[in-house]
């Protein structure tokens, strides 16, 4: 076989992959949003954007993002140092921090639920120190800032170790004689974190955060688990308009919309991380 047509093969099957998968369900989502039974319109767009919830909703989304991401981008890096200065019991710390992560969504949700509900752990726990004499219901309506709080700790004990897995990998390339040639110029252990692994670890930022500022903005499960209906998110109006008012053209163009705003951070994640060319761990 030619040697300049081996890369084109090797990389056919995941582009038929792609194609199937991927860009051909994208095609009819974004036929569904932009048409009609009239052809192309931009009604679906319209009747999203202005129902009721919708500005509710972004507002829910955009805060939660706000709130989980960069908390669990601190942690990780806090817990990916601490795992890479470790001389023994490494692999088993590693393997409990990432036991959420063979928990899905909707367990984890049911998880806090069971903590947060109202004859869950910490209403038992606050009544036997004496601190409410009867049981509080903490996800209602009236207490919508408790509901925010549930969802953004669950969000943060499920989800934290996407980033801390991609980001020990990242410093596990990081050479040691960097952080040796440092110590010996006298730099603090600070000073080794600022200018040697964080510049070092840019592409590995790179990728976390992405991939969890997009699973951020698609949150359902757990909102749906611990919130219902009082905290609305937008992955929530596109199973509702899909599923419960049988609209797949408005739950399509609220996809699209997703869709443009994931793209959106994924560019300014790039430019803000971008790595100069030609570097080199």
């Amino acid at each position: 076989m030619n040697a300049r047509l081996l890369p084109y093969v090797l990389i056919a099957p995941v582009t038929a992959f792609l194609c199937v998968f991927f860009l051909y369900p994208f095609f009819l989502v974004a036929q569904q949003a932009f048409t009609t039974g009239n052809g192309f319109t931009m009604d679906n767009f319209r009747e999203v954007v202005g129902y009721w919830k919708f500005p509710i909703s972004m507002r829910n989304t955009f805060l939660l993002a706000l709130a989980v991401v960069p908390i669990q981008l601190a942690l990780s890096l806090l817990m990916a140092t601490m795992v890479n200065k470790m001389k023994r019991g490494r692999d088993l710390v590693l393997y409990v921090w990432t036991i959420p992560l063979g928990i899905s969504d909707l367990a984890a949700g049911i998880i806090w639920l069971a903590i947060f509900e109202q004859s869950g752990f910490l209403n038992s726990m606050l009544h036997g120190l004496g601190v409410v004499d009867q049981p509080t219901s903490f996800l209602s309506y009236q207490n919508l800032t408790v509901v925010f709080i549930a969802i953004m700790l669950a969000e943060i004990w499920r989800a934290t170790a996407i980033m801390l897995v991609i980001i020990v990998a990242g410093i596990g390339l990081i050479p040691k004689e960097y952080y040796e040639a440092a110590e010996v110029f006298g730099a603090s252990p600070w000073k080794r974190f600022v200018k040697v692994t964080l510049p070092l670890l840019r592409p590995s930022l790179q990728t976390a955060l992405i991939l969890r500022v997009v699973l951020a903005f698609e949150v359902f499960a757990v909102v749906a688990a611990l919130g219902g209906s009082t905290f609305p998110v937008l992955m929530e109006q596109i199973y509702e308009n899909q599923f419960l008012l049988q609209n797949s053209g408005t739950a399509a163009a609220l996809a699209l919309i997703v869709l443009a705003i994931s793209i959106f951070f994924t560019l300014i994640i790039l430019r803000a991380l971008r790595v100069p060319k030609g570097a080199t761990i």
